[in-house]
């Protein structure tokens, strides 16, 4: 299928959806959250938060122009909102890597940094695929960014939001891509890894659009985020069209599970995190998990708009901005995102 063609085809319909998984109830704000300011940064979108050893937080997120890889540091979360922003890299003014720079993730592996990113093409901005950065210096925001190329998945289609982890002594990669014989846009899939560059397979698929909430607009399972606690491996993931209708599925498995046996996950049948009108929150999603400053609180960073209506393409309009609130924990073990809270 052809994601241009889906994009213009659809953009009526993701308009005219009705919201069913849109909430209108209060927030969840306790007086022991952590005190954040939200939007946390303003038109950055898919936003990736990490705390390193190093006791920095690094963030870097999708800029609304599509065409560079930037990097921020503060010493807290709330530092990054004021932290000076870098440009780390530019696209290609021609051929691969030149259109569509999407959703970074910054990770250390291996005494190496890495910015695993999507791109498309001069000739074919939808050829979307996903590529690696590296950087030996001990310093992101030093030393040379060398291209790593391109890593390659089992087809050459439509393919982004690659993100890397490690469990029980393996690397994985997860990320979203179009399968040539389906009638949908992005599953999501995993792969062991021999290196943060290389696939080693099998590549599974873990899970396809199939609830109404994941088929609004588009037919999307896209921007997976792993975080692992209480004996589980929990995988989120984002549905939908990139309006209002744009929410975040969960995937669970058993920390002890192969991860790679589909028959391991169990996938939730409602969103965890939707738009919701008594906040003003509308499409939350793409998160990442970091923790905050006290290294054990749990915090879910994502993005979202501060109004339902959008006039022409969700894609061209900027205000996806970068929020964080505290991730509760229910008493299974389970995690309570509960809903958007509303801006500070």
């Amino acid at each position: 299928m052809e994601r241009r063609t889906v994009l213009k085809g659809a953009a009526g319909v993701a308009a005219g959806a009705g919201l069913g998984a849109l909430g209108t109830g209060p927030a969840h704000a306790r007086t022991d959250d952590p005190a954040y300011t939200n939007p946390l940064i303003r038109q950055r979108a898919d936003p990736h938060i990490t705390r390193h050893t190093d006791g920095f937080y690094y963030f870097t997120a999708t800029v609304p122009e599509y065409d560079r890889l930037v990097l921020r540091r503060a010493r807290t979360v709330g530092g990054l909102a004021r932290a000076p922003e870098a440009v780390v890299w530019t696209r290609h003014e021609s051929g691969e890597m030149a259109a569509h720079i999407w959703a970074p993730e910054l990770h250390r592996v291996d005494g190496a940094w890495y910015i695993h990113f999507a791109a498309g093409r001069s000739d074919d901005v939808w050829a979307i695929r996903p590529y690696v950065l590296e950087n030996t210096s001990a310093d992101p925001f030093q030393g040379t960014w060398t291209e790593r190329g391109q890593i390659a998945t089992r087809w050459q289609s439509f393919s982004l939001d690659a993100t890397t982890f490690t469990h029980r002594g393996t690397r994985y990669l997860a990320w979203a891509q179009h399968d040539p014989s389906q009638n949908n846009n992005t599953d999501l899939y995993l792969s062991a890894m021999s290196g943060p560059t290389t696939l080693t397979g099998p590549q599974v698929r873990l899970s396809r659009p199939e609830f109404d909430w994941e088929t609004a607009g588009f037919s999307v399972n896209e921007g997976p985020a792993v975080l692992q606690r209480n004996g589980r491996v929990f995988m989120t993931y984002s549905a939908s069209a990139t309006d209002a209708n744009y929410c975040m599925g969960l995937l669970t498995a058993p920390d002890d599970a192969d991860l790679l046996d589909p028959a391991s996950w169990a996938k939730s049948p409602e969103p965890v995190f939707t738009s919701n009108e008594g906040t003003g929150q509308y499409g939350p999603g793409h998160n990442s998990f970091t923790v905050a400053e006290d290294g054990t609180t749990d915090l879910l960073v994502y993005h979202a708009r501060q109004y339902r209506e959008i006039d022409g393409d969700p894609l061209d309009d900027p205000n996806r901005h970068t929020r964080v609130q505290r991730l509760r924990w229910n008493p299974d073990g389970t995690p309570d995102f509960g809903t958007p809270v509303a801006d500070s």
